[in-house]
């Protein structure tokens, strides 16, 4: 039974996936399905007033248990006891969550210029390694659960940069 959503903006500021992690309809959506804990690292964002950033403060709407905070030197234990990662799409926390293979639903933040992280999501999504869409397609996302028959991401094949470098040196 699922258990435990991580939503991260990373070093960012992304005020509106804050907000929308805050919300009580997105709060509901997630109780429904089982999850009890929501943790919300918020980075410069302001959480909204009915979640605090107090540690272990509760959502009475939905029942789901909300930690929130700034930031943290690594976010490696909580994508560890993530069931479900909701991400802004940053390339570091992208790899970071799917090298890890979890379930992950990426949030582009269209108010960015040269939208790199659309192009980013949109390719992982079309391999389906993750769920791919921007803060107002979130819920539709969220209830679609295609996050839940994701491809696990290859891991890293150490070899071949040896292998590369022995057949260019005539190993």
């Amino acid at each position: 039974m699922p258990g435990t959503v991580l939503v991260t903006v990373g070093s960012t500021q992304f005020d509106k996936l804050v907000a929308a992690a805050s919300s009580p309809s997105l709060q509901h959506i997630l109780a429904s399905y089982g999850y009890s804990h929501l943790t919300i690292q918020h980075g410069k964002s302001p959480v909204s007033s009915t979640t605090t950033s107090t540690t272990n403060s509760t959502s009475h709407e939905s029942g789901l248990q909300v930690n929130t905070y700034t930031y943290k030197s690594s976010l490696r234990e909580d994508m560890e006891q993530a069931d479900l990662i909701i991400s802004h799409a940053g390339s570091g926390s992208i790899l970071e969550a799917l090298r890890l293979n979890k379930k992950l639903i990426v949030v582009v933040n269209e108010d960015l210029m040269d939208n790199h992280q659309q192009e980013l999501g949109d390719v992982l999504h079309e391999q389906h390694y993750l769920v791919c869409c921007t803060v107002s397609t979130l819920e539709k996302s969220l209830q679609a659960k295609e996050y839940e028959s994701l491809e696990p991401f290859p891991q890293p094949d150490t070899t071949r940069f040896s292998n590369f470098l022995d057949a260019r040196m005539g190993f």
